[in-house]
């Protein structure tokens, strides 16, 4: 082994301490920046494949056969800006029953004889495309299980059509839920119902505002109105990569808390290393080494650590990539998704390249010094500085030792400097996940709508109207149900919300109606703009809704798949993340003529005040046995998976930047304990016990300590006040200030002196060492 090896081995191993800091702040780093950096590329790489090798529709236009003819339709193929074309296609809202699998919900069904080429090539996963009627292929993503040779019948229509499942398949997307051949489509269409869908690829499509350009373009020469909803292929991207796209707001923000802290203690380490190294400076250039050799063997002395670290990092990237990517297998039928090995290769070179070029940096003194000044120097440090700290603090009526303990961060400023950054930033993260945590419960509190004391669940749901239900099962009546509660002695108010399904103009799938009996605003339904809803024929929708369907306030649209179409003017924008947020909130009344029998209805109740839960609903109960319902007391449900991912990565990886942060103050008052060595023995000898030695050590980080815990509170609220907004637009959701304004007085002190407590956990251990150092041996160090 070289001169410069051995160099470099010996400081490794004799700074064992600052060894350990630089490789888990290194680890925390690059595993943060592993796993948001795969998320990026794993979360649009599928959908962004498929859509190229399917030739996806950059927009897909619904139409209104009463107003425009497919004649005119096919010519708008030749608009301004229109790379390619496909339809026009007959389109219909139907609610088929399958056998052995139960009802369905309403679903687009389009009438196509190929699965396509150049536009929307629908991909065959099992089975093939129909050729005859009497066949159908359903979409993977549809409401009935798809199973080859299932049939599906469709008694809601003239003549009871049954069909046989053929295939099964996915338009990238989302043009439909199933298809037929075009000659199937009367026996499918009501009268006056039914539809037309174009699909349109443009040349420029990669903004909204180009997409929207291309829509004015192919509608211009059509009559007006004749245009009942479009799709835009951006919407099917973001709703394709919401899942793992709320992970990264937060993960960059973590990886940006460990890159800064890891050039922060690199720096510090490789500083501290070359100060109190002087005199050894001095003798490896004594014996041979160049000036480019000592900084070279400072830089090696960081890297060793950094690099164990950044290896123990990506492994711990993959590992906590496990949970989130698998959320995303069955993207577009992916196979088993992994982390992307130039994500790897960008993460290391990128952080042991700023290892590098920071302690480089640091060294850069070593090389500089000259080694007959090296030689002459000790290791102890001036004694100049801090004095007037000193007088100061001993004239405060203070024990002693406290006294010493409060001064000694004015004798090192540029040291108290690292290590309250150190601590900054792990208060900040404290700060940050304690808010995370607290805004993901308001998000939870907007989906379970937890308001009411006492719930009254729904039976099992109906299926639209005709719908059968369960086999010779009765129904419980709503009207009595609602007596009943309305009679109970201590009910203070409730209402009660039915549920059916049903489709909208312009957006695939299926969509939730919840209609409400009473007033519901009470209820736990977090608005994000607008108002709610106050009389028969208004609605509130999520903000998904709103993005899908290209809507906004005062916009109307048309519920189909009914007894008959409903149209809703949309009033208010409401927090809401269930169903993808595709869902829609009116009254009762509204629905009457389209479906009359509403059978699914939960009711919701708040007690009276000074009234018992438990009594409550045990009385209630036995009013509500003879109708085959039963009540039990609210609350939240157990939540998503991805909430608990959320909670459990950002706790997995505060601790990590809260153990780096406790190990640099380690480092920092491991340094400046060793270099008062002498000095603390003389003060053992002058009478300090080690108890008092043991409080000099802690107080020495108590100023540090509270600066930067009250420094580090308003920066974690800063991180989350632009994280969790972030993290609301990847998953489609404007939050209101509910969710983001979650800090209150009483529980930010308690942060801030979580600065003090990360400084204190730091310090224990030199305090240990200080206090158990024999006198005579204190005093004989140089």
């Amino acid at each position: 082994m070289s001169a410069l090896g051995k160099v470099v081995r010996s400081g490794v191993g004799r700074r064992r301490v600052q060894t350990l800091v630089i490789g888990l702040a290194t680890m925390m780093a690059v595993a943060a920046s592993v796993l948001g950096g795969s998320l990026l590329v794993v979360s649009g790489a599928p959908f962004d494949d498929a859509f190229a090798r399917q030739h996806g529709a950059h927009l897909s236009v619904g139409f209104d056969p009463g107003k425009v003819s497919a004649g005119q339709l096919s010519k708008s193929k030749d608009a301004e800006g229109v790379s390619a074309a496909a339809g026009p296609f007959s389109t219909a809202t139907v609610t088929p029953r399958s056998d052995g699998a139960g009802p369905a919900w309403p679903m687009t069904v389009v009438g196509r004889g190929d699965p396509g080429r150049d536009v929307d090539e629908v991909a065959l996963l099992d089975g093939r495309w129909p050729t005859h009627p009497g066949e159908i292929v359903l979409s993977a993503g549809s409401s009935i299980l798809p199973t080859l040779g299932m049939k599906i019948a469709f008694p809601d229509l003239s003549g009871g059509p049954t069909l046989t499942v053929v295939g099964v398949a996915r338009s990238v997307t989302s043009t439909a839920d199933a298809w037929v051949v075009p000659s199937q489509m009367p026996a499918l269409t009501a009268p006056g119902s039914g539809g037309y869908q174009m699909l349109y690829r443009f040349t420029d499509a990669g903004t909204a505002a180009e997409i929207d350009a291309g829509g004015r373009s192919v509608t211009e020469s059509l009559p007006p109105g004749s245009a009942v909803g479009e799709q835009s292929w951006l919407t099917v991207k973001e709703t394709a990569e919401r899942d793992t796209a709320v992970y990264v707001p937060f993960l960059v923000a973590f990886g940006a808390l460990g890159l800064v802290m890891s050039v922060l203690i690199v720096g510090n380490v490789v500083a501290s290393a070359v100060g109190t190294g002087t005199r050894r400076i001095g003798i490896l250039k004594a014996v041979g080494l160049t000036p480019s050799q000592v900084v070279r063997a400072y830089v090696g002395q960081a890297l060793i650590p950094a690099a164990a670290g950044t290896a123990l990092g990506v492994l711990a990237g993959h590992l906590l990539a496990v949970p989130v990517l698998a959320e995303t297998e069955e993207v577009y039928g992916t196979s088993s998704l992994a982390v992307a090995p130039r994500v790897d290769l960008a993460v290391i070179a990128g952080v042991l390249g700023l290892v590098a070029a920071t302690a480089w940096a640091s060294a850069w003194r070593a090389g500089r010094l000259r080694t007959v000044d090296a030689l002459a120097v000790g290791r102890t440090a001036s004694a100049g500085r801090g004095r007037w700290a000193a007088r100061l603090a001993g004239r405060l009526s203070l024990p002693q030792p406290v006294a010493l303990g409060l001064a000694r961060p004015f004798a090192r400023p540029v040291r108290a400097l690292a290590m309250g950054t150190a601590i900054l930033f792990g208060a900040a993260a404290v700060t940050f996940t304690v808010g995370l945590g607290a805004s993901l419960g308001q998000v939870m509190k907007a989906r379970a709508h937890d308001a009411a004391d006492v719930v009254v669940p729904a039976p099992l749901p109906d299926f639209g109207p005709g719908g059968p239900g369960p086999a010779k099962q009765p129904r419980a009546d709503p009207v009595a149900v609602a007596a009943a509660i309305g009679a109970a002695a201590g009910t203070g108010k409730h209402y009660s919300a039915a549920k059916v399904r049903s489709t909208v103009s312009g957006a695939t799938g299926m969509v939730d109606v919840i209609a409400f009996t009473g007033d519901a605003s009470w209820g736990g339904y977090t608005m994000v703009s607008g108002r709610w809803m106050d009389r028969p024929g208004e609605a509130v929708v999520p903000t998904p809704f709103l993005t899908a369907t290209g809507t906004g306030i005062g916009d109307t649209i048309t519920l189909n798949g009914l007894a008959e179409p409903v149209t809703v003017r949309i009033v208010g924008e409401v927090l809401d993340p269930r169903n993808d947020g595709m869902q829609v909130f009116t009254d009762v009344s509204t629905l009457t003529a389209a479906h009359p029998d509403l059978t699914e209805t939960s009711h919701h109740i708040a007690v009276a005040s000074g009234t018992g839960v438990t009594g409550y609903v045990d009385a209630l109960n036995k009013d509500l046995a003879p109708l085959a319902v039963s009540a039990r007391a609210g609350g939240l449900d157990g939540g998503g998976d991805m909430i608990v991912t959320l909670n459990a990565l950002s706790a997995i990886l505060t601790l990590m930047l809260v153990a780096v942060a406790a190990l640099g103050v380690l480092n920092g008052v491991l340094l400046d304990t060793r270099e008062r060595v002498r000095e603390i023995g003389v003060h053992k000898a002058l009478g300090m016990t080690p108890r008092q030695t043991v409080a000099m050590v802690l107080t020495s980080v108590v100023v540090t300590g509270l600066a930067a815990g009250a420094l580090g509170v308003p920066l974690g609220m800063a991180l989350h006040g632009w994280v969790v907004p972030a993290m609301g637009d990847s998953v489609g959701l404007r939050l209101p200030g509910s969710v983001i304004a979650v800090y209150h007085g009483a529980e930010l002190l308690p942060l801030a002196l979580g600065g003090l407590l990360i400084a204190t956990l730091g310090a224990l251990l030199p305090a240990g060492w200080a206090a158990r150092a024999r006198t005579a041996t204190a005093l004989r160090t140089e």
